[in-house]
C-alpha cells in the first residue's frame, strides 16, 4: 500500500481532499528542524502541499513543539558536555551563547522566564524554539518554568506566520497568481 494514500480528510482550496500523513509528517519535521522552523514549514505546507491554514498551523506547531519539549531537559543535563566538544561545534555554541548574553541579557535579567515568550514568538532569524531553548539554558531558566513560556511563543509564532502566509497567498491570487 502506498504510504502517501494514508491520510486525513481536509478541505483545501480545491475542495475536499485526502491530506497525506506523509506530507503532515514532512511539515512536522521541517518545523522541528533548527533552521527555518515555523517560518519555513507553514508557507511550505500551504503553497507546496496545499494544506488549509489550520492544517498547516496544527502540523507545524506540533512539530515546532518537539524541540521545546525535549531540548530544555537535554541541555539541563548534558549542556556542560557541549562546551567540551571539538571545533566547530564548541565555537558555534560559544558564539551563539555570547550573542544571546549581549543581545538579550538585559531583557532576561529584567523579565526572567517571560522574556522567552516574545523571543520565541518573533519569526526572525536567530529566534524561535531552538534559540529559546538555548536561551533558557544560558540564563538558567529550569525546564519546568521555560517550557510553558516557549510553548506560548510557538503558538504566537504559528499564528503570525500563518496569517502572513495567508495574506501572501490572498495577495498572489488577487494579483493574478495561479495558486
Amino acid at each position: 500500500m502506498d504510504s502517501r494514500r494514508l491520510g486525513l480528510w481536509s478541505h483545501g482550496r480545491q475542495g475536499r481532499k485526502l491530506l497525506p500523513v506523509v506530507d503532515g509528517l514532512a511539515v512536522m519535521g521541517m518545523a522541528a528542524a533548527p533552521v527555518g522552523e515555523l517560518r519555513f514549514a507553514i508557507p511550505w505546507a500551504v503553497v507546496r502541499f496545499d494544506f488549509t491554514w489550520y492544517d498547516a498551523l496544527l502540523w507545524a506547531a506540533v512539530g515546532n513543539m518537539i524541540p521545546v519539549l525535549v531540548l530544555p531537559w537535554v541541555l539541563q543535563r548534558l549542556g556542560h558536555l557541549l562546551t567540551r566538544f571539538p571545533q566547530p561545534i564548541r565555537g558555534l555554541l560559544e558564539w551563539r551563547t555570547e550573542r544571546l548574553r549581549s543581545s538579550a541579557g538585559a531583557r532576561f535579567s529584567r523579565y526572567g522566564r517571560w522574556a522567552l515568550v516574545p523571543f520565541v514568538a518573533t519569526p526572525l532569524p536567530f529566534t524561535g524554539a531552538w534559540s529559546g531553548c538555548l536561551a533558557a539554558w544560558v540564563f538558567d531558566i529550569p525546564p519546568r518554568r521555560s517550557i510553558p513560556m516557549m510553548a506560548l511563543g510557538v503558538l504566537i509564532a504559528a499564528v503570525v506566520v500563518t496569517t502572513l502566509t495567508e495574506l501572501g497567498v490572498s495577495l498572489s491570487l488577487f494579483l493574478g497568481g495561479d495558486h
